[in-house]
C-alpha cells in the first residue's frame, strides 16, 4: 500500500469546557473521614473539609435534614470548592441544588417562591415500582409486513432461558419497538409488560463467534436463568419540585423543560406533601433529603431570611449550606450589623464551618494542579513566580494568568511556559493592588472626583440653609 492511501485513525474525546472548580472530584477524604493532604483535586483545608463529610455522611444515612451548615472564611479559601466537593461526594442519587443569593431577585416569582422552588428541588422521592417483565435470549424473531406496505405487521418471537423456551406473539407496538431497537437472533432482551418498553441487555455469549469483527461497543452478556417472566422491583428517583410542576398546570411536564414554571399555589404542594407522606406510611415511597448551596447569601434580605427560618423547621427540608466571605456588615433591608449579614436567631441554627488562608506550599499545589486541568506545561521556575505572585496578590488572580501565559508560549510556538511569559502576562494584566494605586495617582484625570467636587458645591450650598431652618439635612439626602 502506497504511504498516501495510509488510513489515519484517530480517537474521538468528548470536549469539556474547563470551569472555575472543573478540577474537583470530591473532597479527599479516607474511609475514616481523615482529610488527605492532596486527593480528588482539594487541597489543604483539612478541618473544614473533615467537618464537610462529616455532614455528606449524615445526609447519606438520611440523619441531617432540615439543618443549616455556614462556610464562612475569606474571598478565595476554597469555599465555593468545599461545596463542589460535597456535591461530588453525594453522587447522581442525592438531590443537589446550587444557587447563589443574588438569584432570587427576578421579575418573574416572588423571592420566597424562589427560595421555595430551590428548597424543593433538593428534595428527592424514591418512588418504589413492581413491574411483570419477560427477560430472555432471542432464540428466532419473525415480522411479517403486508405486501401492500399499509396495515397491521404480524410478528413472532421465540425466546429462552437456561431453563425454558416460549414462542410470544408480538403485537403492533411491541414489533415497532423491535424494529426500533434492531432486535435479532442471539439478542438478551427485556419487555415490560405493563408498558411494552424493550431493552436490548446485549448479546448472548454463545452468539459470540458469529461474526468476524465486532465493535467495541458490543455487549456480551449471559443468556438469563430461571423463568422468562419475573417480578422486578423499579426505583425512580424524582424531586418534590418536578412533582409540584407536572401536578400544577396541565401540561406541567412542558414545563419542567422550558423552566417556564410560574408560581406555584400553597395548596398544590400541601396536596403533594400529604400524598408523599401517605406513599412513605404504605412503604412505596423513601423521602431522599438533599442539600441546598446559597453562596453569596449576604445578598438575602431581611424577608429571605424570616422565611428560610420557617421553612428549615418543615417536614419536607433539605439540609441548607451557606457561603459568605462578609465580616460584621448591615443585614439587608435594615440599618442593623450582624457577623456575616445574616440575622443572630438564624446564626444560632447554624453550624458554623470555618475556612483558612492558604499556606504558600498549598498555592504552589492548587496551581499545579489546574496546570495540569488546563493542559499547560509549565516550567518549575515559572511556578514558584506564579506562586509568588499569587501570594502578593491573590489566588484566582494567578489561576488567570495559567490561561493567558499559556496563549503567550504558544504564540512563540513553544510548549512549556517560561518565567518570560508568565512576567509578560503580569505586565499586561493588572491586578487589584496595581489598579488601585494607579488610581489613587491618576485620580484627578477619572470622573469620580468631579462627583467628589459636586457633593462639596452641594453642601456649601446647603451649609448656611441648615443653620437658619435645619431643612438642608432633608434637601441633601434628595440629592
Amino acid at each position: 500500500m502506497a504511504d498516501g492511501d495510509k488510513i489515519e485513525v484517530r480517537d474521538i474525546t468528548r470536549i469539556e469546557r474547563i470551569g472555575a472548580h472543573s478540577h474537583i472530584r470530591g473532597l479527599g477524604l479516607d474511609d475514616v473521614l481523615e482529610a488527605r493532604a492532596v486527593s480528588q483535586g482539594m487541597v489543604g483545608q483539612k478541618d473544614a473539609r473533615r467537618a464537610a463529610g462529616v455532614v455528606v455522611q449524615m445526609v447519606r444515612e438520611g440523619k441531617m435534614a432540615g439543618r443549616c451548615i455556614l462556610l464562612a472564611g475569606e474571598p478565595s479559601t476554597g469555599k465555593t470548592a468545599i461545596a463542589v466537593g460535597m456535591a461530588q461526594a453525594l453522587g447522581t442519587e442525592t438531590p443537589f441544588t446550587s444557587m447563589s443569593g443574588s438569584e432570587i431577585y427576578s421579575l418573574e416569582m416572588s423571592k420566597t417562591e424562589a427560595l421555595s422552588q430551590a428548597l424543593r428541588k433538593s428534595i428527592g422521592v424514591r418512588i418504589k415500582e413492581e413491574t411483570e417483565i419477560i427477560e430472555g435470549e432471542v432464540v428466532e424473531i419473525q415480522i411479517d409486513r403486508p405486501v401492500t406496505g399499509t396495515g397491521q405487521k404480524v410478528g413472532k418471537v421465540t425466546l429462552k432461558t437456561t431453563e425454558m423456551e416460549t414462542n410470544y406473539d408480538l403485537g403492533n407496538k411491541i414489533i415497532e419497538c423491535f424494529i426500533k431497537e434492531k432486535i435479532q437472533a442471539g439478542d438478551v432482551i427485556t419487555i415490560d409488560k405493563a408498558s411494552g418498553k424493550v431493552n436490548k441487555l446485549g448479546r448472548s455469549f454463545t452468539r459470540a463467534r458469529d461474526y468476524d469483527a465486532t465493535g467495541a461497543q458490543t455487549r456480551f452478556v449471559q443468556c438469563p436463568e430461571g423463568e422468562l417472566q419475573k417480578r422486578k422491583e423499579v426505583v425512580h428517583t424524582v424531586t418534590l419540585h418536578e412533582i409540584d410542576v407536572i401536578n400544577s398546570r396541565t401540561h406541567g411536564f412542558l414545563a419542567l423543560f422550558s423552566g417556564d414554571t410560574g408560581e406555584i399555589k400553597q395548596e398544590v404542594r400541601d396536596q403533594i406533601n400529604n400524598k408523599v407522606l401517605e406513599w412513605r406510611e404504605e412503604g412505596k415511597a423513601e423521602i431522599n433529603p438533599g442539600v441546598l448551596f446559597i453562596d453569596e447569601v449576604h445578598m438575602l434580605d431581611i424577608e429571605c431570611f424570616s422565611f428560610l427560618n420557617r421553612a428549615l423547621e418543615s417536614d419536607m427540608a433539605p439540609v441548607v449550606v451557606m457561603a459568605t466571605n462578609r465580616g460584621i456588615t448591615r443585614i439587608r433591608g435594615t440599618n442593623y450589623r450582624s457577623p456575616h449579614g445574616i440575622p443572630i436567631d438564624l446564626l444560632d441554627r447554624m453550624i458554623i464551618i470555618r475556612t483558612i488562608p492558604y499556606t504558600e506550599k498549598e498555592i504552589k499545589e492548587i496551581l499545579k494542579i489546574r496546570c495540569e486541568e488546563e493542559d499547560c506545561l509549565m516550567h518549575p521556575d515559572a511556578l514558584t513566580i506564579l506562586t509568588k505572585i499569587a501570594t502578593d496578590t491573590s489566588l484566582r488572580y494567578a489561576i488567570q494568568l495559567i490561561t493567558t501565559a499559556n496563549l503567550v508560549c504558544r504564540r512563540r510556538k513553544a510548549t512549556e511556559v517560561t518565567t518570560e511569559d508568565v512576567k509578560k502576562v503580569y505586565s499586561l494584566f493588572l491586578d487589584e493592588n496595581r489598579s488601585s494605586r494607579i488610581l489613587k495617582e491618576y485620580q484627578d484625570e477619572y470622573m469620580f472626583n468631579e462627583i467628589e467636587e459636586q457633593v462639596e458645591d452641594i453642601v456649601s450650598i446647603l451649609q448656611p440653609k441648615r443653620e437658619e431652618d435645619g431643612s438642608g439635612d432633608a434637601q441633601l439626602m434628595e440629592h
